[in-house]
């Protein structure tokens, strides 16, 4: 993602002072595809990064993964490695022979912090299976055994899922991705613009029953807490809002849709997640959808500010 064209899109103001200041780019788009807002240049290419999870888990649907309800939420999800979690990255794994010693994404401790204290406490380290992606990595697993695909070199990006994934990310955000990266957890990683993200996000949630972006979109909006977890944004909002789609992405992305097909997007340039509570709610707010407002600016536990959006 280059700067060019970013705008400031949020100031956290503390006690009548501006400490931080966050510039980016963001988009909200009618039902019918037009913007209502466009902050910075949302046509300009970034990494979604783990925004694109519903969009690969479509792509895996195609290609015959067998998997709903929270095994397809997880397959979307940046999990917090709470059990729940992991049980059911063990169910993905199970129903196609498969065991954790199959995944691929590095050896973590559960992102979420009482969940890496009880891991800890129960006398385990760093695993595969308790990295926040490994979800998608069984899924990904799980499709390779189903479509007869090679499963140990499913992360190369001329395996014939990576292909397909790329394929899909261009048909449905309508942007040819740049050359491929590597992602934080291996896999590889796809370029889009903001733009693109949100056009593919509105598509995926108004899609009709029976297709795979309907099935994805239901197991996202049914089971929230398995797309997040304890205390996740994601989670929140997809809990509040009736009918949301919501996911983010590292360093500062995120996306979410509605029923209709309104859709949202918004990419904070220095990568900082502080303001997409702010940001997320009044890009809501424009498409017409009361959200819960975020949480305030806090100093000696007392709330002392706000982050406010310029948009």
């Amino acid at each position: 993602m280059i700067d060019d064209g970013a705008e400031v899109l949020a100031r956290v103001d503390r006690g009548g002072v501006v400490e931080a200041v966050h510039t980016g780019h963001a988009i909200a788009l009618a039902a019918d595809g037009s913007p209502l807002v466009r902050a910075g240049d949302p046509d300009g290419p970034f990494l979604p990064r783990s925004s694109l999870k519903p969009l690969q888990a479509v792509a895996m649907l195609r290609a015959g993964l067998a998997l709903d309800g929270p095994g397809l939420a997880l397959a979307c999800a940046s999990h917090e490695g709470e059990p729940a979690h992991v049980e059911g990255v063990l169910a993905i794994l199970r129903q196609t022979g498969l065991t954790p010693a199959h995944l691929q994404t590095p050896a973590a401790m559960p992102n979420g912090p009482d969940a890496a204290f009880a891991w800890r406490q129960a006398g385990r380290g760093p695993e595969p299976i308790a990295h926040m992606c490994s979800g998608k990595h069984a899924a990904m697993l799980a499709t390779c055994v189903t479509a007869g695909w090679d499963p140990a070199s499913y992360r190369d990006p001329a395996h014939p899922l990576q292909t397909l994934v790329r394929a899909t990310i261009t048909e449905f955000t309508g942007d040819e991705p740049l050359p491929v990266v590597v992602d934080g957890c291996g896999a590889p990683a796809f370029s889009a613009t903001v733009a693109g993200v949100a056009r593919a996000y509105g598509r995926i949630a108004a899609a009709p029953a029976g297709t795979p972006e309907h099935r994805v979109a239901t197991a996202m909006r049914e089971h929230p807490w398995y797309v997040g977890g304890t205390g996740t944004l994601v989670t929140h909002l997809g809990g509040a809002v009736p009918g949301l789609l919501a996911k983010n992405g590292a360093e500062g992305g995120f996306a979410a849709a509605l029923p209709d097909g309104r859709a949202l997007a918004v990419k904070v340039l220095d990568g900082s997640p502080r303001a997409l509570p702010a940001l997320v709610v009044a890009l809501l707010c424009a498409l017409g959808v009361e959200a819960p407002a975020p949480e305030p600016v806090l100093g000696g536990g007392a709330p002392v500010g706000e982050v406010r959006p310029t948009l």
